[in-house]
């Protein structure tokens, strides 16, 4: 061990830190589990967990119980750790923080019985999500993927679950035997209309397990819809260097974001809820409205800056906005293109929304990488961009633009596969083999790729206009 590195952070490090980097509010050891979140991420970490780091200054019982589904990453950094991290605010001016809402890990795939336990438990009110789209094991129409493998295996009787609907109904189904009150299932990922397709998911899985428990699933539990946002670039060794640098501590695995957050969850009626009203979140019934226009306007533009950024030889968001070309194009897309197919919540003003994401874009101390934003991206079209080109087309409007990032991810494909880089998608098999089939010709690659039906719908894959505007941007990006 360095015998320079500042020490572990830890409980009793406290003394031992410097004065920039603030601790919680309240005693850790003082708090009791309220809540678990499966999928606990870098973006849980860096933005959920944060809300319920200020909860528990006004309400002690809202610790958080952090299950990984496979990997014991997040165990192995936190656990020598007392579960405290250092969130670090990427600004004007950085600023540093410990999280300390985190007071379990558990990894299902090592401690079954634990996590079984822990979601029957009377005391756990809310379950929580980030597993990002493919987590949910959908099909195209947005209803459980009973093929799927990991459904397919925990639908046989006595299976351990693997996937995170298995583990949900795991522990509803035990309150339902037990008549424990549900908790409340809080989904907090890009997923157009999280809530209500996870209700679905939910009750499509416990049919085929006993019909009374998908019953009272539909009756009594709780999936409201959320929103969330806030730009989370991964940890890497640079930023684990500058927290020991500038805060005098080590940290295995500190978090970073930009400054802004944004938290909107649907109003259902409940009063036993954390207070999220009261440390900054929306509690709304226009949720769609917000959703919409975050997945179209926001995270359609990082999926465009994302895959012609890589295609122009840049690396990350802030290099993409320095492109004229790229910056121009965004701004185009989202005032020209998307902006007109939304029908936003009362208080969203889409051109204010608009430019406030162009300077979060521009912010020079977020180092976003474009590779990251790539990834998935056969989960994320559909719902970033290909839902709005298809209400373009209905309008009668020009796709010339929105066609761009959908052309430019061919091409990353084939990049990808011809330099034998790593693919990360969920469909990376089947996109590997068919881009080895590709020749760069536009006439011949083009309609492989609307072939896949698992993300072009066969309506919007034969419409004349949809593959003549993304054949000539095929073409024009060679």
């Amino acid at each position: 061990m360095n015998k320079n590195r500042p020490p572990r952070l830890c409980l009793s490090a406290r003394t031992q830190t410097a004065a920039e980097l603030a601790w919680p509010g309240y005693d850790p050891g003082q708090i009791s589990i309220g809540a678990a979140h499966i999928g606990p991420g870098a973006f849980f970490r860096a933005h959920f967990a944060t809300y319920m780091d200020d909860i528990l200054c006004r309400d002690p019982r809202w610790g958080i119980s952090a299950i990984s589904l496979k990997t014991a990453n997040l165990n192995e950094a936190l656990e020598p750790q007392d579960g405290l991290y250092v969130l670090a605010e990427l600004d004007h001016r950085v600023s540093y923080r410990i999280i300390g809402a985190i007071r379990e890990t558990l990894v299902a795939s090592h401690t079954p019985d634990r996590v079984a336990a822990r979601l029957a438990d009377p005391a756990l009110r809310l379950v929580s999500l980030t597993i990002t789209e493919k987590g949910y094991c959908l099909d195209g129409g947005g209803r459980l993927d009973l093929t799927h493998p990991d459904i397919a295996a925990d639908l046989v009787p006595g299976a351990a679950p693997v996937s995170a609907i298995g583990w949900l109904i795991k522990g509803l189904g035990r309150r339902f035997i037990q008549g424990i009150k549900p908790f409340t299932v809080l989904s907090c990922d890009n997923l157009n209309n999280n809530g209500g397709k996870l209700r679905q998911a939910l009750i499509d899985f416990a049919s085929f397990r006993d019909p009374r428990l998908a019953e009272w699933i539909g009756d009594v539990v709780a999936v409201p819809c959320t929103m969330v946002d806030s730009i989370t670039p991964a940890t890497d060794d640079a930023l684990r260097q500058r927290v020991a640098d500038e805060c005098n501590i080590f940290d295995a695995w500190p978090i970073q974001r930009e400054s802004f957050r944004q938290f909107v969850i649907e109003d259902f009626g409940s009063s036993d809820l954390p207070d999220f009203s009261a440390v900054g979140a929306q509690i709304t019934d226009k949720v769609h409205g917000y959703e919409a226009a975050k997945l179209r306007l926001l995270n359609g533009a990082h999926s465009t800056l994302a895959y012609v950024g890589i295609l122009r030889n840049l690396e990350t968001v802030h290099d993409a906005m320095q492109d004229h070309y790229l910056s121009g194009l965004i701004e185009a897309m989202m005032r020209f293109d998307i902006a007109p197919t939304l029908q936003p919540a009362a208080g969203l003003d889409l051109e204010i929304y608009i430019q406030d994401i162009l300077n979060r874009f521009r912010n020079p101390a977020i180092r976003h990488l474009l590779s990251q934003i790539a990834w998935d991206g056969s989960k994320k079209l559909p719902i970033r961009l290909l839902d709005t080109i298809r209400d373009v087309l209905a309008r009668g409007a020009t796709i010339e633009r929105l066609v761009i990032p959908i052309a430019a991810w061919m091409h990353f494909i084939r990049k990808r596969t011809n330099d034998r880089d790593v693919l990360v998608d969920p469909l990376a098999e089947m996109l590997g083999t068919l881009a080895r089939r590709t020749n760069g010709t536009a006439e011949i690659d083009v309609p492989m790729f609307l072939d896949i039906a698992q993300i072009f719908d066969p309506e919007l894959a034969v419409h004349p206009e949809f593959q003549q505007q993304i054949i000539q941007a095929y073409r024009n990006l060679l």
